[in-house]
């Protein structure tokens, strides 16, 4: 495997461009955000397994990766993607979907879908890179299953774990024959696995279903409330059900898709204001998608009963 940045290698000031064009040409393309000031240590190495790509990351500093809109459009290659964290617990998020893995735990996502992938502290991981078309599981099932925590506890994830762990490891001494058998292992184990999770989710009963979709829903929802553009339509095409069955979804909890994206826009602006700063009552509305000012006073008002900018006044620290 070979080693593609180590930034004790490398004088502080390149560290951070250095290690976002590696991510970047390797893993990529992705929007690396990090604290420009944070003093960045780490080592990224990559290699192959026959078809399957091979990236092992070490980093001590907080920072996440992100697959937007933009990226996806500008390149979208036929991939899905493993991660497997050896040390610390690092987070990934996709439609909706939030999941700190443990230690032995792996998680599938799809890189033709934004996501995010996060390290609040020192990490060491594994990301593999698995052809679309070698992994013999629905594309429906991977969609349900992405950003889900798989154990190695039992099934073909006690397999699939080790497996992966090992071949991360010393992947770089299997002759070329040898390397392209064994990545016809690791996407069947995985492919196993994660057939495996489905049959789990799907035992569930059907209220524990749908209150964990539910769930999904208000975090996809949460992750996008300043979208002017977020509708019903493009929250029930994030998480893969229709747009009625959305409906009912939120008719079990007495309210409707709008007032609850209404109710937590203001609950995020009332919290905003209160605490304090300079940016105007309009900013603070457009930050949370509701670019209309007299609108958002509107609504404001009959929330909690007095405009944004008399709540901000009355809350105000004396």
């Amino acid at each position: 495997m070979a080693v593609l940045i180590r930034t004790s290698d490398l004088p502080e000031g390149r560290r951070h461009d250095a290690w976002r064009s590696v991510v970047c040409d390797t893993l990529g393309p992705l929007d690396l955000r990090i604290d420009p000031d944070a003093p960045l240590r780490g080592e990224i190495e990559f290699g192959r397994l026959g078809a399957v790509g091979v990236g092992r990351i070490h980093t001590s500093t907080p920072h996440s990766v992100h697959r937007t809109s933009g990226l996806i459009r500008r390149d979208n290659p036929d991939l899905y993607r493993v991660v497997l964290a050896l040390e610390g617990s690092p987070r990934l998020s996709q439609d909706g979907r939030n999941t700190q893995l443990s230690r032995g735990e792996f998680a599938i996502y799809d890189f033709a879908r934004p996501y995010e992938l996060a390290y609040d502290s020192a990490v060491r991981l594994v990301v593999f890179s698995l052809p679309r078309d070698q992994l013999a599981v629905p594309v429906d099932a991977v969609a349900e299953l992405a950003a889900l925590p798989i154990a190695g506890e039992s099934g073909a994830a006690a397999l699939a774990v080790p497996l992966l762990r090992r071949v991360a490891l010393d992947h770089e001494t299997y002759r070329p024959g040898s390397a392209a058998r064994l990545s016809t292992v690791v996407t069947d184990l995985v492919g196993a696995a994660v057939a495996e999770r489905l049959d789990r989710q799907r035992a569930l009963p059907a209220d524990a279903r749908q209150r964990t979709l539910l769930l999904q829903v208000h975090a996809f929802i949460e992750q996008r409330l300043g979208d002017v553009e977020l509708d019903p339509a493009a929250i029930a095409a994030a998480c893969h059900i229709s747009v009625r069955y959305l409906h009912r979804l939120f008719e079990t909890e007495n309210t409707t898709v709008a007032a609850w994206i209404r109710q937590r826009r203001l609950e995020r602006c009332r919290t905003d204001l209160i605490a304090g700063g300079a940016q105007s009552v309009s900013v603070v509305g457009a930050r949370w998608g509701l670019p209309d000012s007299a609108h958002f006073s509107r609504l404001f008002r009959r929330a909690y009963g007095m405009p944004p900018a008399e709540y901000r006044r009355s809350h105000a620290v004396r």
